[in-house]
């Protein structure tokens, strides 16, 4: 990771203030630590996108820790987001999806901001995308964080990371968790930059949804990020974390799927296009290799951070127990069927047959009689019941509720929650799935994942009174540390329940809780 001392940029010199914002017509115009950028006003905010935080990772750059980004002369247009990094095509696609240049400068952060004084001091929210490690583009519609800044009076930050082979295959010649550590890097301009556009360096929250919530469960455990933000938002926390041996393996068969061998010198030449298909082609065919890679082979996802020592030295739950970060504010929860989700977008909602849910429960319940357990647990659950349940719980919730747990633990303090409202798609068969959390929060009913889950309808009041409650509680958070409801224990376990009428009340999944209790999320071994 190349890093340096920290700049502190100016902004541009403002011309009189006017209609078009301090800048005039054309405008308004920062100066950041590489070069000077000019924005755009949009519904009464300065809006900069795709400006370089590292330099394009390729060339001698592929596969390598990100470097600084270049300086530029004169003012750079950010009117446009950056190109994605190569990646899996996405499940769902926008219907308004902006147009985005080709080009392989992946590596951009895009700033919403009221103002960009650098007196201005407000409060930075830094958005992480998930997508199971394979996909992900911060100028997906769905991302657009227009409310969450001029509700919050807040500036927002998102960044495209490295993910799929580029950003968390296991290369020998490569540091691991490549994908981490451009997150890391954007932190980093965020703390040289982000005064110049009206933000506190001081008074940074990453937050992040599924593997953008297992980026910043990473990102606590992580000496390189340490003292890069101050409160921290996880959204669905996934368990999934690769031990090292697990993760070379893997990687053996990812390179293998290409012909070549893993390592630098045969796939740093080869078109990222060759490599996405690998990892596809492999995804597909996960289920196959469960004698060797146990329970990371049915989730058809080849990447997930490693556990490898040296950029992430532990579990995030092991660490926090262990004291990292302790002085970073955690706001943690998840939802409540996360794993329905899945089921719909394979067409599997209400074809589970009791010999899936028993090789589901064999494989994810914890304990030696963990299938025993859960239909104890659960006597008038169908197959499909258990089937969801058993995977809602290993895959999010229990990895969700067991990080709070570790924070309290390790000496600091979390406050949790869970939706449990229904997504209104499918005439309500979806739940309180995986992913509705992203439109709430955004606002974005008509974008992404919010087409399949509000089915294009116009959003209820009770949608938009909801979505207006995520927002003020998240801003809230990340202005003083307080959503809005008590701090959890491990005695009373309070729990912010987001529904139409969202209330406080001990955590509603005990009898899961209890199942998990004493569980370690331990790195994902090779069998």
């Amino acid at each position: 990771m190349t890093t340096s001392e920290p700049r502190p940029p100016t902004a541009a010199p403002n011309g009189p203030t006017g209609p078009d914002g301090p800048d005039g017509p054309d405008g308004p115009v920062v100066r950041t630590a590489s070069g000077a950028v000019r924005g755009r006003h949009e519904a009464g905010l300065a809006v900069f996108r795709g400006i370089p935080f590292a330099e394009p990772p390729v060339g001698e750059a592929r596969f390598a820790a990100p470097r600084r980004a270049r300086p530029w002369d004169g003012v750079r247009e950010a009117y446009a987001f950056g190109p994605p990094p190569p990646q899996d095509p996405g499940f769902v696609q926008g219907r308004t999806a902006p147009a985005v240049p080709a080009g392989d400068d992946w590596l951009t952060v895009n700033v919403w901001t009221p103002h960009p004084d650098p007196a201005a001091h407000r409060p930075v929210m830094v958005w992480l995308y998930g997508g199971a490690y394979r996909l992900g583009h911060s100028g997906s519609p769905g991302y657009d964080a227009r409310r969450i800044a001029r509700d919050g009076d807040l500036v927002v930050v998102t960044l495209n990371y490295r993910v799929g082979m580029e950003g968390f295959a296991h290369i020998e010649g490569a540091p691991a968790n490549r994908g981490l550590l451009d997150q890391v890097a954007a932190l980093e301009w965020v703390r040289e930059n982000i005064t110049a556009f009206g933000g506190d360096p001081g008074q940074v929250t990453v937050f992040g949804e599924s593997a953008g919530a297992g980026s910043v469960a990473a990102l606590l455990a992580m000496d390189r990020a340490a003292g890069l933000f101050h409160r921290a938002i996880a959204q669905s926390v996934p368990g999934t974390y690769f031990s090292d041996a697990l993760a070379r393996d893997i990687g053996t068969a990812l390179a293998a799927e290409a012909g070549l061998r893993p390592t630098v010198a045969d796939l740093s030449a080869v078109d990222p296009a060759k490599l996405t298909a690998a990892g596809q082609s492999l995804g597909a065919r996960m289920s196959r290799y469960t004698d060797r890679w146990g329970q990371a082979a049915p989730t058809a996802t080849p990447y997930a951070p490693v556990v490898d020592g040296d950029v992430l030295p532990a579990t995030p739950w092991q660490a926090l127990a262990a004291g990292a970060a302790r002085d970073v504010d955690l706001l943690t929860g998840h939802n409540r069927d996360e794993f329905r989700l899945f089921l719909a977008l394979g067409g599997r909602l209400g074809q589970i047959t009791d010999d899936q849910a028993t090789a589901a429960l064999r494989m994810y319940a914890p304990g030696p009689d963990g299938e025993r357990a859960y239909r104890a647990a659960f006597p008038g659950a169908s197959a499909g019941e258990l089937y969801e349940r058993v995977q809602t719980d290993w895959l999010f919730a229990m990895p969700t509720l067991r990080l709070a747990e570790a924070r309290l633990a390790g000496g600091g303090r979390a406050h949790v929650y869970e939706l449990t409202w229904p997504a209104p798609g499918s005439g309500g068969a979806l739940g309180a799935c995986h992913g509705l959390d992203i439109p709430l929060l955004f606002g974005t009913f008509e974008a992404d994942l919010g087409i399949l889950l509000f089915a294009g309808a116009e959003p209820t009041e009770e949608a938009r009174a909801l979505s207006s409650r995520f927002r003020a509680s998240w801003t809230a958070f990340a202005r003083t540390g307080d959503p809005g409801w008590p701090a959890y224990d491990g005695r009373r376990r309070p729990v912010q329940v987001l529904d139409a009428a969202p209330t406080v009340a001990p955590y509603p999944e005990e009898a899961a809780r209890r199942l998990w209790e004493g569980y370690d999320f331990a790195p994902l071994p090779l069998l």
